[in-house]
């Protein structure tokens, strides 16, 4: 930890990701839209003050403001720019040297009431060297009128962000004879006189004048594709305009992804008595740990005087209670929720942006994918989709989940249509696990939703709190909880249809087909009703879990992109379960699931089905289109790999342990990557060790999965606790929860209100 401003990264140091994405020294750049760049400089006045080059900048600027426009006008004179509708002005004064009249210029806006432009843009020197032929004498000329200017772009600097453009380097061999005698040498000696100069009677103020040298950078990998030596290309200009707007909107938009230039958000009012909490459970478990050592140490054995014999204590081990597990819990909680804050809410560890090459996808897919293999193991069980075989399944999915966000490949059509298939794959399994235990217990009881509702939401709850974020942005886990409810409530309600029931009358199987077909009808009326989606999940208290940004319309276009898979997987799991109970299907050990003749035929279909969906994905070329596909088709590949995985009864008697471990985590990985693996919410990576990006992987991939794995145990000994079988005692714990959860609207209430 450098403990240096992200701005001062931002405007001096980086590095090309590729050929044209530019990566700054410890933090993200955000790529502003037109709107958002009219929000952050409405009613402002910005002025570029200099030669061609500050022009070229100009017109890069102002076209992030208006596309538009064009390149046109006088050269060698003044270029003024307006935007009526934000009331944003934007002029270039053409000043190529730095001579009196640019000082004469700038001391019109110190003097008097004169309103000060809010950003002010200067950077002069090749034509002193070009007009100059490129003398001692010119260079002695220009440190003593930047000498002068300084103090007045100092002071500029106390109301107004002030910006001093160094030089570009340039090509020499690509130079007209006219330009010749702008060489780099020279180049770099007034660049240095400016530095030098520039806030040297303000070194210990805040108010200063900020060197724009980072365009140095980018020219020296780009200035070979110049037109003529001097200019740099488009791509190159767009990136110095696209650096300016981070610097001054950044603080003022606070972008998820630019982080440069973002002061530390202050803690807010849940945030704090979630410190308060954690650390009051640490030191009661300190306190307690303390006094059970002091008890267990005054039981130890020890020696009878009289026979000099020693003597065993009856319990060799200190016994736990619930309040000491519980505050045990906390305090590992309370450690782990502070590196969360750390890696994504402190400006303590670096953040970059996101660059996808097929190479940092592919190559860690198959890396994981020989690992997988590599550690397979024979089943307990040969059903299909046996508990080891749904943990590898997770596994292996999530894996590949994890890579394909870090590497982000979602700018990649044909892999983005694949990992839909995954998401989707995990809903199905959702359908498919809870209407199996419903049908086959019928156990419908408090205490089981009570347990699965816990273990779904208690560490998005905490992270809420902890990083100050709705319940939505975690959005898978909204997702599973909404459906599972529905699941619930469909053969919960009259009248409750179970396996058991069913078997003394067929009827009873008509009977629920009836209710699934009640469900398809619903979801297919609520996807294509938006409004009527949208009033349902507006109504407080609901509105308080689904809103994000002041809507609900990401939660309706999450919920809608998989509505029918978790149907999927629930008409599955009926279908499946009455061939098992009417012995139509195999699943002795090496056995294939049909006759050979129906096993082959299906594998084929299954095959040539699974290819084909990826055939289709790849040759996808609008997201838009095949997202209003997917709901209704990402089912055969789902159904393909299924049959693929369970019809040969060799492929159905192993699994993988590697990729099942990896699945018992699986809801814990999916969340904590947000925070301590990647940053700034998922739109960037991590950086805890710079300028070893494999290195910087290996660890804070590590500490991830150690994290996951301790959060996943966590939530198991809490889940225990605090929803116990005892009906009377839950009732009372499900007091104090929804007593909590109102402090918690009240707080938020409150909170928000201030922020207002």
């Amino acid at each position: 930890f450098q403990g240096g401003d992200t701005c001062e990264y931002l405007l001096s140091s980086g590095r090309f990701l590729g050929e044209k994405v530019w990566q700054p020294h410890s933090c993200m750049m955000h790529k502003y839209k037109n709107s958002e760049a009219k929000n952050c400089l409405i009613d402002k006045h910005i002025v570029f003050i200099g030669d061609s080059r500050i022009r070229q900048l100009f017109y890069s600027f102002i076209k992030l403001i208006n596309p538009q426009v064009k390149e046109e006008g006088n050269k060698h004179g003044n270029i003024p720019f307006e935007d009526k509708s934000s009331s944003i002005k934007v002029d270039f004064l053409w000043y190529p040297e730095v001579n009196g009249s640019m000082r004469q210029r700038i001391k019109s806006w110190t003097e008097g009431s004169v309103a000060k432009p809010h950003i002010i843009v200067v950077g002069a020197a090749t034509w002193s060297i070009k007009i100059h032929n490129g003398s001692n004498e010119a260079l002695a000329q220009y440190k003593i009128n930047i000498t002068s200017i300084a103090p007045l772009l100092e002071k500029l600097a106390k109301s107004s962000d002030v910006y001093w453009v160094l030089q570009d380097p340039v090509y020499e061999d690509m130079l007209s004879e006219s330009r010749k005698m702008i060489t780099n040498e020279k180049i770099d000696a007034y660049n240095e006189a400016a530095v030098r100069i520039l806030n040297s009677s303000s070194r210990n103020s805040k108010a200063k004048v900020k060197v724009f040298s980072v365009s140095k950078l980018i020219a020296q990998e780009t200035i070979m594709k110049s037109a003529d030596g001097l200019h740099l290309p488009e791509s190159s200009r767009d990136t110095n305009a696209m650096i300016l707007m981070n610097v001054y909107c950044n603080k003022i938009m606070k972008p998820i992804d630019g982080s440069c230039c973002q002061p530390q958000p202050p803690l807010t009012l849940i945030q704090k008595m979630a410190f308060c909490f954690f650390t009051l459970s640490i030191i009661g478990y300190l306190i307690i740990s303390l006094i059970h050592r002091n008890n267990y140490r005054k039981n130890k054995s020890c020696t009878d005087l009289e026979s000099g014999e020693e003597k065993k204590p009856s319990i060799s081990t200190p016994n736990f209670s619930t309040l000491e597990m519980l505050l045990h819990s906390f305090c590992k909680l309370g450690l782990i929720m502070t590196y969360f804050y750390l890696c994504d809410r402190a400006n303590l560890f670096m953040k970059e942006n996101k660059f996808y090459t097929h190479s940092s996808f592919f190559i860690p897919i198959v890396y994981i994918l020989v690992l997988g293999v590599f550690y397979t193991e024979n089943t307990k069980e040969t059903k299909v989709l046996n508990r080891e075989q749904t943990d590898e399944w997770k596994g292996w999915m999530q894996l590949v989940i994890l890579i394909y966000h870090i590497s982000g490949a979602s700018t990649f059509l044909p892999v983005y249509m694949h990992i839909r298939v995954l998401v989707a794959a995990y809903l199905f399994q959702t359908g498919y696990g809870h209407f199996s235990y419903f049908w086959i217990k019928g156990d419908f009881g408090v205490y089981r939703v009570c347990q699965v509702l816990f273990r779904l939401n208690f560490l998005v709850v905490v992270l809420c709190i902890v990083m100050d974020r709705p319940y939505q942005f975690y959005y898978f886990v909204p997702l599973v909880t909404v459906w599972f409810m529905i699941i619930y409530a469909t053969l919960a309600i009259w009248p409750q249809i179970v396996q058991k029931k069913a078997n003394g009358n067929c009827l009873w199987h008509f009977g629920l087909l009836l209710k699934l077909i009640c469900l398809l009808t619903c979801i297919y009326f609520l996807s294509y009703s938006q409004g009527t989606f949208e009033k349902i999940f507006s109504f407080w208290p609901l509105s308080k879990c689904f809103e994000l940004n002041g809507n609900v319309y990401e939660w309706w276009f999450r919920w809608k992109l998989d509505r029918y898979v978790v149907f999927h997987g629930m008409l599955f799991a009926f279908i499946y379960l009455a061939l098992q109970k009417r012995q139509m299907i195999s699943e002795g050990k090496g056995d294939p699931l049909f006759s050979n003749r129906v096993s082959n035929v299906l594998l084929f279909i299954s095959v040539v089905s699974f290819l084909t969906y990826s055939i289709w994905a790849s040759s996808c070329k609008n997201k838009t289109e095949c997202n209003e596909l997917h709901p209704s088709v990402s089912v055969v590949q789902i159904l393909a790999f299924i049959l693929i995985r369970n019809i040969p009864g060799y492929v159905r008697s192993v699994y993988s342990s590697f990729f099942a471990w990896f699945g018992k985590i699986s809801l814990e990985l999916f969340i904590c990557q947000y925070h301590i693996w990647l940053a700034a919410d998922t739109k960037g990576i991590l950086v805890l060790i710079p300028g070893y990006p494999m290195f910087n992987v290996l660890v804070s991939t590590f500490i991830f999965v150690c994290v996951a794995h301790e959060i996943s145990q966590i939530t198991n000994d809490l889940a225990q606790i605090v929803v116990p079988k005892d009906n009377s005692t839950l009732l009372k714990r499900l007091l104090c929860i929804g007593g909590f959860f109102s402090g918690l609207h009240l707080f938020s209430a409150i909170q928000d209100q201030s922020r207002h």
